[in-house]
Order: structure tokens, then sequence, then C-alpha cells
């Protein structure tokens, strides 16, 4: 499982089925023959398997919208992600950064220095 997924244009049925099976995240669609500079087709947000925003301007957009979405509806980090999204939360966002776990407090301490 990961926060960010690609998927290209030509393979929407093995994309619905990939989509399905995310729980929370942010998706990239690209043309098949994307070079690395080119604009996606879509960028968007993803809970439960449903595309809950689509079209949105970049990938730093919908990871801030994600966590709107996570506050605003009060869900739980999937399991698999939780650190990930700790560390986004607490110290790349700055929210609620006083309180870290173990883990997060050890890349934070690697980070800053």
């Amino acid at each position: 499982m990961y926060l960010l997924s690609y998927f290209t244009s030509q393979n929407t049925e093995a994309n619905t089925e990939a989509m399905e099976q995310t729980v929370m995240g942010v998706y990239v669609i690209q043309q098949q023959d994307a070079q690395p500079g080119d604009d996606p087709e879509d960028r968007g947000v993803l809970i439960e398997g449903v595309e809950v925003l689509t079209g949105l301007g970049s990938i730093a957009i919908a990871c801030a919208l994600l966590f709107g979405l996570i506050y605003c509806l009060n869900l739980s980090y999937p399991p698999e992600l939780k650190c990930t999204f700790e560390v986004l939360q607490k110290i790349l966002m700055n929210l609620d950064g006083q309180r870290l776990s173990s883990k997060a407090q050890f890349l934070k301490n690697k980070l800053m220095g």
C-alpha cells in the first residue's frame, strides 16, 4: 500500500481494480507514453476505493485535501500507512507536532540534525 499511486490511461480495467483496493491515498493517471515533464491526465484522492476528488492541480494540493478529508470525516489512518501519515502531519505540516511516536521522533531528529 502506498500513499501515492501512479496509473496509465491505457489500462483502465486494471486501474479500476487497483483503485478499488486502495484504502486511502492520492492517485495520478498518466498517458502510456508520457515523458517525465508531461502533465498527467488526472490527479485525485481515493478513500475506500472511491474517487472522492478528481482533477486536482498538483500532488501537493491532493495531499493537503486528503488531510482535510481525514479531519472532516474523522477517519483513522490506514494501519499500513500510519507512520507515513504521522510524519506528514506532525513533522512536515507541523500539526500537533509536540506529541510524536518514538519512530517519528527519531526521524525528526535525523532530519532536523
